[in-house]
């Protein structure tokens, strides 16, 4: 059986629920219908696999999605609306998730307004009957989001580590999402912009240096971890390169970190009368989070460009 669609339903209106329930029960969506911002927040904490959510417009959705900014959670969204608007323009529903894959997109730096973030799609209540190519449309439009906030809707005060972590966190999102959609559909078309203001290279030095300690902190994480059981060093390498990605750190800097973190190490089994030669084997760390790197670049480049380059 191809992998079905996880979709949550958090809307107040039952009306508009139980019409979305009946339009996306099949085979291909695994419904959850959410009853309040508790339990949808509770229910987002430890389930890292929803792939769109289906929300309503009414007094507390901005501050519930404001919410999910902060903690870095970006999903594809279809926001029930009795005034919608959209930053990109208008795919005809009857062409599905391909056509609206393709669909020309605005920058994601102009001005639109969203709730949530700028791949979002807004649909008039009265149109609630076209939910199934809403979901299709969000989610293209999500695999294509390069940052979850546009550079002018960001304050002047965001801290750039936080940036880097929100803009980690929407690259594993997109990334699960679309090898899903490759079982179902052979959908190759994600890749990833990057916003060079945040890159290493062009922050300020106390920046710099929060970032890079951030940076080696993660390293140490997966050093200590990586000859344990414990699978989630895979998932901790994912995030130490994708940081390390969008702000251009390079190579040689990671070979850094992991050389001053050796030495760490190796003070301290001096100082325990330990043997230093345990110390190599770590060099299969290096390299393993190197070559996630390079995966990370290659996937980086659109399909087109890599195609074209055969």
């Amino acid at each position: 059986m191809l992998p079905q669609l996880s979709i949550g339903i958090f809307v107040r209106s039952e009306e508009i629920a139980a019409s979305a329930i009946e339009l996306l029960r099949g085979e291909r969506y695994a419904l959850t219908h959410i009853k309040s911002a508790v339990e949808l927040l509770g229910f987002l904490k430890h389930n890292y696999h929803l792939d769109c959510l289906v929300l309503e417009v009414d007094g507390d959705l901005r501050s519930l999605l404001g919410k999910l900014q902060e903690r870095s959670i970006f999903l594809p969204a279809v926001i029930f609306s009795p005034h919608p608007q959209d930053c990109r323009p208008e795919a005809p529903y009857s062409e599905g998730f391909e056509a609206a894959a393709s669909t020309p997109n605005k920058s994601q730096d102009e001005s639109c307004a969203f709730f949530y973030h700028p791949a979002e799609v807004q649909l008039a209540i009265a149109r609630s009957s076209e939910i199934a190519a809403g979901i299709d449309r969000a989610i293209a439009q999500f695999l294509k989001l390069s940052t979850p906030v546009p550079v002018n809707y960001q304050s002047v005060t965001v801290d750039a580590t936080a940036q880097l972590t929100a803009q980690s966190l929407l690259s594993r999102q997109q990334r699960r999402l679309a090898e899903k959609l490759r079982e179902r559909l052979g959908y190759l078309g994600v890749y990833y912009k990057r916003n060079s203001q945040i890159f290493l290279r062009n922050l300020s030095g106390p920046e710099k240096q929060k970032f890079l300690e951030q940076l080696k902190s993660s390293y140490r994480d997966i050093v200590l971890n990586y000859f344990s059981q414990d699978t989630a060093v895979n998932n901790q390498i994912d995030e130490f390169v994708n940081l390390a990605f969008f702000a251009d750190v390079p190579v040689t800097q990671i070979v850094e970190i992991h050389m001053e973190l050796m030495d760490e190490f190796a003070k301290q089994l001096k100082i325990e009368g330990r043997s230093e030669e345990i110390l190599l084997d770590y060099r299969l760390t290096l390299i393993d989070a190197i070559a996630h790197m390079c995966e990370m670049y290659r996937r980086s480049i659109p399909k087109e460009t890599s195609q074209g380059r055969r």
